[in-house]
């Protein structure tokens, strides 16, 4: 039976990708779908369904911010990584953001993203100890959204209905993704920051990264998908943050790393090698473990490099305080290994 466009592939269409194991036995099993694409856009590989939609989610961002750049919004430096960051409102974070709601000439308040405790400590510890509680800046997504309103004051466009998928503003969004991705969106949502959100194959999503991150070496290329391509890799902190998967890789890998919930996860390399991921649990834990195999496997990384980042970022199954076990590659992937 065909699916809908209302919903993403099927467990039957999708090949095991991640196993965790404890203690020499398999607890549990990560299905899911990835594709490969060369610095050309040619699919180089794919592992099960890379043709069906899928919400991206976060992994947008580059593109809605682009979208952004594109209606006027003068962001530099720190700022652009910011309205790309999925971040973890550390005081850094929180700063860049609150200095671009100043430029815009808005309010914290003005922000439509919900209030969150930081996943940083110290920041939280912070506004603990300050009686501040929870804080719209300190929302993962709060970078996009203070871009997004700094588009509507340049413009002169309503800042109450910014997220209103008729918005002028997420009407170009939606060209900018459906221009980088070269396919129409699938299907419009609501993300968990209240703002739209596509659904694209995974095909699409890592064709849309590979001309992003091809846009700093090619001369026909925009020029702000080259600044935010270049932003990225040049404040990976602010992207996600110090010590976190997507910061380490693109720090000591020289690749654009992002992620998206449930379960995505898209990396390219400066020569446009792409890799999009889709988790289909949702559970984004071994991603980063597929991704970067799946570019070393293509030869788009160096493995030595992969190794060292994949040691970092890929926790232990913990036995109390103690290794008992690892999140290792499923068939499907391990076997593109011999």
């Amino acid at each position: 039976m065909p699916l809908s466009s209302h919903e993403t592939f099927s467990v039957e269409s999708a090949v095991e990708l991640a196993v965790v194991e404890r203690s020499g036995f398999i607890e549990s099993r990560h299905i899911g779908s990835a594709v490969v694409l060369s610095g050309d856009g040619t699919v180089v590989a794919q592992l099960g369904d890379v043709t069906t939609p899928i919400y991206a989610g976060s992994a947008l961002k580059p593109f809605q911010a682009l979208a952004a750049m594109q209606s006027g919004v003068p962001l530099r430096g720190a700022q652009v990584a910011l309205a790309c960051a999925s971040h973890i409102g550390s005081l850094d974070h929180m700063d860049v953001v609150e200095g671009m709601l100043k430029a815009a000439g808005v309010r914290q308040e003005q922000l439509q993203c919900p209030s969150a405790w930081p996943q940083d400590e110290i920041a939280r510890n912070w506004l603990v100890r300050s009686e501040q509680g929870r804080s719209k800046l300190a929302f993962n997504c709060s970078g996009k959204h203070a871009a997004f309103l700094w588009a509507c004051t340049e413009n002169g466009w309503d800042t109450h209905s910014y997220l209103e998928p008729n918005h002028p503003l997420q009407q170009r969004v939606r060209s900018v993704i459906e221009e980088y991705s070269g396919e129409k969106i699938a299907h419009l949502g609501i993300d968990g920051c209240g703002a739209p959100v596509a659904a694209i194959s995974l095909t699409g999503l890592a064709r849309a990264y590979s001309r992003l991150a091809r846009a700093p070496r090619d001369r026909n290329s925009n020029a702000r998908a080259a600044t935010i391509a270049t932003s990225m890799l040049d404040y990976p902190w602010a992207v996600q943050g110090r010590g976190e998967a997507n910061t380490i890789v693109m720090d000591e890998l020289d690749v654009i790393a992002k992620g998206g919930a449930e379960g995505v996860l898209v990396m390219a390399t400066p020569t446009g090698a792409s890799v999009a991921v889709k988790i289909l649990d949702g559970n984004p834990r071994a991603a980063t473990l597929v991704g970067l195999t799946l570019l070393a496997v293509v030869g788009a990384v160096d493995i030595p490099g992969v190794s060292s980042v994949l040691e970092k970022v890929v926790e232990p199954v913990l036995g109390g305080s103690h290794a008992v076990g690892k999140i290792r590659l499923g068939h499907a992937v391990s076997a593109m290994l011999d």
